[in-house]
């Protein structure tokens, strides 16, 4: 606990595919011995990311640990979901010593840090940091910025400047609220590239904040945990697009679970998720499926085109080996023509 004897929370936000999942778990797995449990809200009503780290295997990380809030956006449902859940880690007979909790890529981290004023928990948590998980490639090719360079002009000409895209304004608001700023999956640039992602993400920040390069999410956590940002005690200096409950919502974005088959080959399903994700409007595919006479479950994630596929676990004995691939895509997307494609 800190001196105040309140529990300290790392918010982890972050776009769609940057990596939060990934970063927490590295972090579980290097926490020194402590106390920690993770809340996992996911956009859709499939749990994955949560399952990810429910079963990932490193001692501490099992089911009693982590708490998924599936189905809802986190900054949106926090009288109904997110205190209690934090109220039930709270009352353990040994409650965390540090609580990770691992936003929806579409949640804005403001609403959430405004909670933790909340009477019920005000004076049990505080917000050690807000984290903001940025994918370098993703940013490189400008996925969050229809013209970057006009967006910069118009910023140094005007700081009020609109956004109409929806990405954008979900991308900047998490950076808007961050006490440290980490760019993921940097192995994947070059020199000139960082630099580029470095400016473009320092050119959004309304205040000092320390960026740091990862690959893999792979920070060391005395990093990532200690910040001591008391981000509660700190709103007026996290502007954000949307300032109030009324202003937000996901309207502009919706997701499908949908049901496929074994695969014959790791390489056919990622081969189908890349077709599937050049759908229009498609931002983000993930899921697990079962390969045909493997014993193990694959697990598949698609940012835009770049496919991952990994063996996380075998299949238990009991356990349906039914996939499942959840689809997050801007409103009005193609779920027909998606879905086709993934079935085969």
């Amino acid at each position: 606990m800190t001196i105040l004897n309140k529990i300290p929370c790392t918010i982890v936000t972050g776009f769609l595919g940057a990596g939060k999942t990934t970063l927490v778990r590295h972090a579980i797995e290097h926490n020194d011995g402590r106390r920690l449990a993770i809340i996992v809200n996911e956009f859709g009503d499939v749990g994955f990311d949560g399952s990810l780290l429910a079963e990932c295997g490193i001692p501490g990380c099992d089911a009693d640990a982590v708490v998924e809030l599936p189905n809802g956006c986190i900054c949106c449902t926090v009288a109904d979901d997110f205190v209690p859940a934090l109220n039930k880690l709270l009352d353990r007979p040994e409650p965390p010593e540090h609580i990770l909790i691992e936003t929806s890529g579409l949640a804005l981290p403001k609403p959430l840090v405004q909670a933790f004023n909340w009477p019920a928990i005000r004076s049990r948590v505080t917000v050690d940091g807000v984290v903001a998980v940025v994918d370098g490639p993703a940013v490189a090719s400008g996925a969050f910025a229809d013209d970057p360079e006009a967006l910069a002009e118009q910023r140094a000409a005007d700081a009020s400047v609109d956004h109409e895209n929806p990405l954008e304004e979900v991308f900047e608001d998490q950076l808007l609220c961050a006490d440290l700023v980490v760019m993921n999956k940097s192995d994947l640039l070059d020199e000139g590239e960082r630099a580029r992602v470095r400016a473009e993400v320092e050119a959004r920040l309304p205040r000092a904040v320390k960026l740091v390069e990862t690959a893999h999410g792979a920070l060391d956590p005395r990093v990532l945990l200690g910040l001591n940002a008391a981000a509660e005690d700190d709103l007026a200096a996290r502007p954000s697009h949307h300032e109030t409950e009324e202003d937000h919502d996901h309207d502009d974005f919706e997701s499908v679970a949908i049901p496929v088959a074994a695969a014959g080959s790791p390489e056919d399903l990622a081969a189908r998720v890349a077709k599937a994700a050049e759908v229009a409007g498609v931002l983000r595919i993930k899921g697990f499926c079962a390969v045909a006479d493997k014993p193990m479950r694959l697990v598949v994630q698609g940012v835009g085109r770049r496919i991952a596929h990994h063996y996380d676990r075998p299949w238990r004995p009991a356990e349906h080996r039914d996939g499942t691939l959840v689809v997050i895509g801007l409103t009005g997307f193609d779920k027909a023509a998606v879905t086709a494609v993934l079935k085969g």
